[in-house]
């Protein structure tokens, strides 16, 4: 075997590779000497077939699998002697003319061929012990307490009828009936009857709340209005329509009583209960946003604390799935990068950053993890599995089945979990300290990225 470097640029490289025909052969008639007493060719007795003639039977086929065995031990050797990681599949270039390739399989040419590869870079790890992070956290005040109860409640309060000569006002319930119709001709599932709309809920498609403002009992009104063009039904998308819509009862919300009664209602005893059950939840929440904010403020610590050059084509790939996905988005919802306010060069400059700092940072924990052992069990993806399961009920085999025939479903699974076991391994080693904040100042970091 010859090896000749002919690229060293950066984290790329590549390499002229040459296989002697001597050794080609050699292996190929090893295999086929091993096939003796596996085969069964008739007019020969069992172990008695002649070696040339399993070559002259199965040669070409021998020959190809011994040839891509050869080509994925060569440059696994390759790339061990050197010490490379590699980023991306390594991109094997073989002789392309027929009779090259005739005369290789023959065992009557040398194989000549080149692999192009891009490895990860040596990553100096930081000293985690040298790491100060501070770790807001926010108590549950008897104020967080009353107001989760109230939102329950305004998603509960009871209506009452608003009389005789009553018009639907913003915040009322009014009962309807309707037809729909795209061009004249009804469609399936535009037509419905007694159907309750709370006006200002937003349940319904954009503009169909709204023309009920002022509606009286009794009284029919055509609504104009057109789909989202990223509506579920793919043949109402965008699609002008018009309903003929009867209302049939107005009904005007009224404050919910919090009390004994109203949690009686929930299936709770009292409402002492009712508070002790939202605090244990709120004090969950609370938890769950703190942990998001160590684990982003430990994320741009390690940021700051590896700066070097990730392999191009894992960026670009990290890229393209972005931006595909935001370019989906923005056409679905009819967005421009106008009305973003920036423009469509300056946003891929902003996503491509993203992009070069994700597979940094994912790097940068898989080197942490892989020095440190840190691996994760088929037990706690099993539980992962379970967790997704249990969110949809009444279809967990489906969701078990899914994730046991898709390994690529699963391995995003065990992404999350691995992740989370090295920035706990991290913060074990960091000097983490305990920084009182307000349930505002817990969640305003993720309402500013929210809102950006």
């Amino acid at each position: 075997m010859q090896v000749k470097e002919t690229v060293a640029d950066g984290l790329k490289h590549e390499f002229q590779v040459s296989l002697p025909a001597a050794e080609i052969d050699a292996k190929v008639d090893a295999r086929l000497a091993d096939m003796k007493d596996k085969v069964r060719i008739n007019g020969f007795r069992p172990g008695k077939v002649p070696v040339a003639h399993l070559k002259k039977v199965y040669g070409r086929s021998v020959a190809a699998e011994t040839l891509e065995q050869m080509i994925r031990d060569t440059n696994a050797q390759i790339f061990s002697e050197r010490g490379f990681r590699l980023a991306t599949e390594p991109k094997v270039t073989m002789p392309t003319e027929e009779k090259e390739i005739e005369a290789i399989l023959a065992g009557a040419s040398d194989l000549n061929y080149s692999v192009a590869i891009e490895v990860v870079p040596a990553i100096q790890l930081a000293d985690f012990k040298t790491f100060n992070i501070e770790k807001p956290v926010a108590d549950v005040s008897d104020a967080d307490v009353d107001e989760a109860i109230k939102r329950i409640a305004d998603q509960n309060r009871p209506y009452e009828a608003k009389g005789d000569g009553a018009k639907v006002e913003t915040g009322d319930r009014v009962t309807v009936s309707f037809k729909g119709t795209i061009d004249g001709t009804a469609f399936d599932g535009g037509t419905a009857e007694d159907i309750q709309v709370v006006i200002g809920s937003g349940s319904f498609i954009p503009g169909f709340e709204e023309q009920l403002v002022g509606i009286g009992e009794g009284e029919t009104r055509t609504l104009k209005v057109s789909f989202p063009t990223n509506y579920a039904a793919a043949n109402l998308a965008g699609k002008a329509a018009e309903f003929e819509t009867t209302a049939t009862k107005i009904e005007a919300a009224k404050d919910a009583v919090i009390d004994d009664e109203f949690a009686k209602t929930l299936g709770l005893e009292s409402l002492d209960k009712l508070k002790e059950i939202m605090r244990e939840r709120l004090t969950q929440e609370f938890a769950g946003a703190t942990r998001q904010r160590v684990k982003r403020i430990l994320l741009d610590r390690l940021d700051e604390a590896h700066r070097f050059d990730p392999p191009p084509s894992l960026v670009d790939e990290e890229f393209n799935l972005m931006w595909n996905s935001i370019k989906a988005e923005m056409e679905s919802g009819g967005k421009t990068f106008a009305d973003e306010n920036t423009t469509e060069d300056a946003a891929k400059e902003e996503y491509r950053k993203i992009a070069d700092r994700r597979v940094r940072l994912g790097l940068v924990l898989s080197e942490i993890g892989d020095k440190n052992k840190i691996t994760v069990t088929d037990d706690e993806v099993s539980r992962a599995v379970v967790d997704r399961a249990r969110q949809m009920p009444g279809r967990e085999k489906e969701v078990w089945d899914f994730y046991r025939k898709n390994p690529n479903a699963l391995a995003q699974l065990r992404a999350p979990i691995y992740e989370d076991k090295v920035v706990d391994f991290i913060l074990e080693l960091a000097n983490v300290t305990d920084k009182k904040v307000s349930r505002e100042e817990l969640y305003k970091d993720d309402d500013e990225k929210s809102a950006a």
